[in-house]
């Protein structure tokens, strides 16, 4: 019952400022929640698009269309915040739907190249570009953790933040890399967002306090592993093991979601220095660490 309602209360079209119009991708699920949140940015008669939600999917490229005529407006082009197919997958229905060959920009994919566009062909952009469009002026601020080629768009004239999937609203994301992301979301506090824009689920309308939140969150996790690790010197510990006594309160069938986070918390801290590990499956105090 609960997705219902949660689908009932969220739109497929809303006007969020006179800057923004989010619609959605039309693509729920359990990985995009209610869908990809896509986002019109502008006040002219072309506007920006950020993301385009997932693979041929006709609602979305419907009512889509329906959102531009009705403003009478065209999309100027297309920026991507990273490569999942959710956010970058439907660049080519939008291109061949409205007949025009947008220009698409996101950051380069270093470990591997980006999924492969037929219609178009990806702009790749620099940290700090600027995109610009009547009404709005967009600042790109690289933030990996989410994934290595991840991006947030600070809307410059009213500081709310296109958060991608760094911060997700009402729910937390997957991380690849948890150092990265800690630094990630200490740069997103920098910027201070009046508002959050995620690329799933509602409007964040207190940003700096769920920003703090996470990053406390992920500390206090952190600490309770250290601290572990230090109960049991000596001794190799799996992720399993610490889940067993850090996450103790949690049901037995997220157990092993909760042994991939534990994972991610250990190559942070072999990266910081403070854990090691011979095999990548067990783990301990790194041997210099006394002085924690």
């Amino acid at each position: 019952g609960v997705i219902v309602n949660m689908a009932e209360a969220f739109p497929k079209y809303l006007q969020l400022s006179q800057r923004v119009i989010r619609i959605l991708g039309c693509n729920p699920g359990p990985a995009t929640l209610q869908g990809t949140n896509t986002y019109l940015v502008g006040t002219g008669k072309r506007r920006i698009l950020i993301d385009a939600g997932d693979p041929d999917i006709p609602e979305y490229l419907e009512l889509l269309k329906s959102s531009l005529r009705k403003h009478a407006v065209d999309i100027q082009e297309i920026i991507v915040t990273h490569w999942h197919h959710d956010h970058v997958g439907g660049v080519d229905g939008i291109c061949r739907t409205l007949g025009t060959k947008y220009r698409t920009s996101k950051l380069m994919r270093i470990s591997t190249p980006d999924l492969a566009l037929k219609e178009t062909t990806y702009s790749f952009i620099q940290d700090k570009h600027i995109f610009t469009t009547e009404g709005a002026t967009l600042r790109v601020y690289h933030g990996p953790g989410h994934t290595e080629d991840h991006i947030a768009l600070q809307l410059v004239e009213d500081g709310s933040v296109f958060s991608g999937d760094t911060i997700l609203g009402g729910s937390t994301t997957i991380i690849e890399d948890l150092q990265q992301y800690m630094q990630t979301l200490n740069d997103l506090l920098e910027l201070q967002p009046k508002v959050i824009y995620p690329g799933h689920g509602p409007v964040i309308e207190n940003p700096v306090e769920v920003i703090q939140y996470y990053i406390k969150h992920r500390h206090e996790r952190e600490q309770q592993i250290i601290q572990f690790l230090a109960d049991n010197q000596g001794t190799d510990l799996t992720a399993m093991d610490i889940v067993k006594v850090v996450y103790k309160d949690i049901p037995e069938n997220v157990h092993l979601m909760a042994a991939q986070n534990v994972t991610l918390h250990l190559l942070k801290l072999q990266k910081d220095k403070v854990a090691e590990s011979t095999d990548g499956n067990t783990w301990r105090l790194y041997k210099n660490s006394s002085n924690i």
